[in-house]
């Protein structure tokens, strides 16, 4: 059952800040909450990061965040780890790990890809980083996967799981909308291989698949060890920063102290084709944060 109510707005001047104020003192364990660098990476050539970690680190810094999520392409090289520890000592910012996407129902690319993968979390252990989300792929066209590709696909998942454990890093699912469309039918087909996989869904790609996210936290409590949070306006696109959007983020913090989540939340800003910023990134940022922090309490 889909929640309507998940895109009202809160508003009313005379009560928005004080129920949103105390609902959020009411949580309880302060939740690690760090930003994914995909607003920075889109405007790179190859998405890497590379030259820009220092404004990265310096801009995570200026908005009170507790640690970054990178892409993949910055980890690949060994050179970029000294650099990374330096900016993790200098600036207080953890590295909580990285996301990561490969073609893993295409067995043809299983041995490349663990070799990639097999080198990132190397250095990512180097930096005491802890997660590592990976998106599956999807075949051109937008076509279902076969049984056969599914099978690939989980045996791939399950070599990837053990390589995060022999490196302290645990291995999450994360989506866009094709692994949850079509009645979850890329994700079923991977909990039906893989029963005890840990999820980090993207709550506003739920949205954008038709989903009711709180629907999805409620359905795999049990699962959830990581999300992406962005906000989003009733006509369906991204607003600047969190807390600019129709999203009910008192409503995902309220959930997320019923269902006793204890991992990490990210906030992913996103912006549409032409979107022209109003401010700097960084106070993009910093607005994100201490709207998260207002409202979710954490």
């Amino acid at each position: 059952m889909k929640r309507k109510e998940f895109l009202l707005f809160i508003v009313a001047a005379s009560g928005m800040g004080i129920p949103m104020l105390a609902r959020a003192a009411g949580r309880r364990k302060k939740m690690p909450v760090s930003l994914h660098i995909w607003v920075y990476a889109k405007n790179m050539p190859g998405y890497d990061v590379s030259p820009i970690l220092v404004e990265i680190f310096s801009d995570l810094e200026y908005a009170g965040l507790d640690g970054v999520e990178l892409m993949e392409h910055p980890l690949r090289d060994p050179g970029n780890v000294e650099i990374i520890a330096e900016l993790i000592d200098r600036y207080g910012v953890a590295l909580t790990g990285t996301s990561y996407g490969a073609d893993m129902w295409d067995r043809s690319k299983h041995s490349e890809i663990l070799e990639d993968v097999d080198n990132i979390m190397t250095n990512l252990a180097a930096l005491k980083a802890r997660t590592f989300g990976t998106s599956v792929g999807h075949p051109l066209g937008g076509r279902l996967k076969t049984e056969q590709e599914l099978d690939a696909q989980a045996t791939l998942l399950l070599k990837m799981i053990e390589m995060g454990k022999r490196n302290g890093i645990v291995l999450n699912l994360h989506n866009h909308t094709y692994e949850v469309e079509n009645e979850l039918f890329d994700l079923k087909g991977t909990l039906k291989r893989i029963p005890d996989v840990k999820l980090g869904p993207d709550l506003n790609w739920l949205l954008r698949a038709g989903l009711d996210p709180i629907w999805f936290l409620n359905e795999f409590r049990e699962k959830i060890v990581f999300m992406h949070l962005r906000d989003q306006l009733q006509n369906g696109k991204w607003p600047e920063s969190l807390g600019e959007g129709d999203v009910d983020f008192v409503e995902i913090g309220d959930t997320l102290k019923d269902i006793g989540f204890q991992g990490d939340v990210v906030i992913e800003l996103a912006h549409e084709k032409g979107f022209t910023p109003t401010r700097a990134l960084r106070d993009s940022i910093k607005m994100s944060r201490d709207y998260v922090r207002k409202t979710m309490g954490i």
